[in-house]
């Protein structure tokens, strides 16, 4: 690890929760340059719901760059990304009656897919303000960082971040109070204080924020809301999308209809970049050029996006497959949580559960000794309190097992420690 001490920025994380060298993986097992292995709960921060160098997706990529064909092509025209567009719209969008919704190709990341979003959104409504969430995360750019709610993120920001408000989320003010009532009464309020939005932006699950769970009533509130104050209705899926909730789009189980959804991570299927909006034709207000990125004609990730969606999703087997795994997951964290009194909460949906500490300093513990142990796992929430759990959606019965037995006894062995 001493090269990356001495030449690598401050600013590298994973590489100072996880202090190893990583050499290969295949699946959810990872390999450490001395060859030791390592369950991986991780997925490269969602990026990888089905796992690392998945074969039958490998294969497309292989296959592709043995051809020759387009790998960067800005947004010109290509076989690949004609492929990848008739395929999800046939498959995914068409399947879900979702239907007319155009494709926006962004830059490689998240942010880039937020970005484009809400320039979008105050492009459409020629309003400024735009209505976030408490806790949420949209990424680290300026535009995304201004509707993220961690202060960390925006101290370090270095300028005032402004033209975003915030309001709770589903469940902060507690189970008595509906936050979107709040919402409801202050945008019509002439006097709130609050500008006119020109989007509302959400996660249905909050990944960063401490995998915090909307309810479905809520969520079509917040649409509602949206709608009856002519804002545009963003749901940001870029974590909890493609599958990760159980459903392709973690919106499914509320029936919502997005004005924009924000993709990327698992987009690719392979951990490629690529990100991308998908637009309401209606709502399709740019003109051509305005908004453009080098890297949205990332050729080979689509062609691995494409098999990713022929190889999973064209029936509902792997999205049930997903749920059942879910149910496992849930049940062993609810029993080992229960084995400690009680005092911790466990909560998600689909394969993407949290495991919260309650305290920062259990939750550190009780990740470095998973990791010692042969477990990745990382901390997410407004203190680091809570253990974010995202295994491979392709992931096996045993290895899951294996790995959360793993947590058991680092979870364990943290409690026992005098305080």
């Amino acid at each position: 690890m001493r090269t990356f001490e001495a030449l690598e920025s401050n600013v590298r994380l994973y590489s100072r929760s996880l202090p190893d060298v990583f050499s290969r993986a295949r699946g959810s097992i990872m390999l450490t340059d001395s060859g030791r292995e390592v369950i991986d709960f991780l997925s490269g921060a969602g990026a990888l719901n089905y796992g690392h160098n998945n074969h039958e997706i490998k294969a497309a990529i292989t296959e592709y760059l043995a051809s020759d064909a387009i790998i960067h092509g800005l947004d010109m025209a290509t076989p690949a990304k004609r492929e990848f567009m008739e395929t999800f719209d046939s498959v995914i969008l068409r399947e879900r009656g979702l239907q007319n919704y155009r494709f926006q190709f962004t830059g490689p990341t998240g942010a880039n897919a937020v970005e484009a979003a809400l320039k979008l959104s105050r492009k459409i409504t020629g309003r400024q303000n735009v209505i976030s969430f408490t806790h949420g995360y949209h990424g680290l750019s300026l535009g995304a960082a201004s509707v993220t709610g961690g202060r960390l993120f925006r101290q370090a920001s270095g300028v005032a971040l402004s033209g975003a408000t915030f309001m709770p989320y589903d469940g902060y003010l507690g189970p008595a109070v509906d936050p979107a009532d709040y919402l409801r009464k202050v945008l019509r309020d002439e006097s709130s204080g609050i500008d006119a939005p020109a989007a509302i932006i959400v996660e249905t699950v909050q990944g960063e924020g401490g995998i915090n769970v909307a309810g479905k009533e809520w969520l079509r509130s917040i649409q509602a809301i949206s709608k009856d104050v002519g804002a545009l209705f963003i749901v940001d899926d870029i974590q909890m999308g493609c599958g990760r909730t159980g459903e392709f789009f973690s919106f499914e189980f509320a029936g919502l209809s997005p004005d924009i959804v924000t993709m990327s991570k698992s987009l690719s299927g392979y951990g490629l970049p690529l990100s991308m909006l998908l637009i309401k034709e209606e709502r399709d207000a740019w003109r051509p050029g305005e908004h453009t990125a080098t890297f949205r004609g990332n050729n080979l990730a689509l062609v691995s996006a494409t098999a990713a969606i022929n190889i999973y999703w064209r029936s509902r087997t792997f999205s049930q497959g997903v749920q059942r795994m879910g149910e496992v997951m849930r049940r062993r964290l609810e029993a080992i949580a229960f084995e400690h009194g009680n005092s911790f909460e466990v909560r998600g949906r689909g394969m993407a559960l949290g495991f919260d500490c309650q305290f920062a300093e259990i939750a550190e513990a009780a990740t470095r000794k998973a990791f010692e142990k042969g477990l990745i796992i990382e901390r997410c929430g407004p203190g680091d309190q809570v253990i974010k759990f995202l295994p491979a959606l392709t992931i096996d019965l045993e290895t899951l097992n294996q790995g959360i037995d793993i947590f058991d006894a680092a979870l364990a062995e943290t409690m026992k420690q005098p305080e």
